[in-house]
């Protein structure tokens, strides 16, 4: 009965008063211990101040209580904000942003300011962070996804073995969603997609995609709390599915099918909703199993 109490009053001095019951967290403490979570931010969360600092806490707790988080990060809002800003229009096919050769510049230089900023972050809380970046330590080599999409890379394969000595070495991963291709040239890749493999490499057990709504909605925009991949499949063919929400689900299918035992899709924007999906018994957003 000891270890119990002395655990609950570990977790007691770092649990935030918001966050889920702590009578329910023991357990899935130990479910969780060592295990690898893949998480990707991106949205509103890197773009707002104080849920940038949930998801900073959020990530931190993790470390605290023994799981292994890996971060991978978006742009696509700080993105279209620098190309408003340079009058360049954006053109998207199937979610996917069209990218030219000064778009990709622009690309990598908003994600390595928004890595700079994660890292920074997580540091000031005692976390210790590593950036990987395409410059200084790639992890992911790509393919071109389409000639109309330009420099826009599907991952061919990550470098795992990198990736677990930086995990070995106690650093959080902090990632930036690009590549390169086999001659050294940068590419994007969404967000969502290079989360996955980075998931799939590692058979993560979980992967975690923080978005901007509650998760994958109905027809009647009610949100679906759990789906299997089959069901999700068949949303995307009535378009129930649409749009930025294709790749991500596309995403989840794959890692499912390829070694990530769950995956799961929930809003950044609610208070410590990585907290309500790893240890409640409620959950948050849209679990997705085989």
């Amino acid at each position: 009965m000891q270890p119990a109490e002395n655990l609950d009053n570990k977790i007691k001095k770092f649990w935030p008063e918001n966050g889920p019951s702590i009578l329910e967290v023991e357990k899935y403490v130990k479910k969780y211990a060592k295990e690898k979570i893949v998480i990707k931010c991106g949205g509103r969360v890197l773009l707002d101040q104080s849920l940038l600092n949930n998801l900073i806490e959020d990530v931190t707790i993790l470390k605290k209580l023994g799981l292994t988080p890996i971060l991978v990060h978006g742009g696509g809002l700080g993105i279209k904000k620098k190309l408003d800003e340079k009058n360049i229009k954006s053109k998207f096919i199937m979610g996917l942003r069209v990218t030219d050769e000064k778009m990709i510049q622009i690309v990598e230089n908003v994600m390595i300011e928004f890595n700079k900023e994660i890292v920074n972050a997580l540091e000031k809380k005692g976390c210790k962070s590593k950036a990987i970046t395409i410059r200084k330590n790639n992890i992911i080599y790509v393919d071109q996804e389409s000639k109309e999409l330009g420099f826009v890379g599907k991952p061919k394969r990550v470098d795992a073995k990198m990736l677990k000595e930086i995990i070995k070495e106690d650093f959080v991963p902090v990632i930036i969603p690009m590549g390169l291709d086999e001659k050294g040239n940068p590419y994007n890749i969404n967000a969502d997609t290079a989360a996955g493999a980075i998931a799939r490499s590692i058979k993560s057990r979980r992967l975690m995609l923080l978005t901007d709504i509650d998760g994958v909605l109905d027809n009647n925009d009610k949100l679906i709390s759990e789906i299997s991949t089959l069901e999700a499949k068949e949303l995307i063919n009535q378009e129930i599915i649409h749009g930025g929400m294709i790749p991500k689900v596309k995403t989840c299918i794959d890692a499912i099918n390829n070694g990530v035992r769950a995956v799961v899709i929930l809003d950044g924007r609610k208070p410590h909703s990585i907290l309500f999906e790893l240890f409640s018994d409620k959950g948050a957003g849209t679990l997705l199993r085989k």
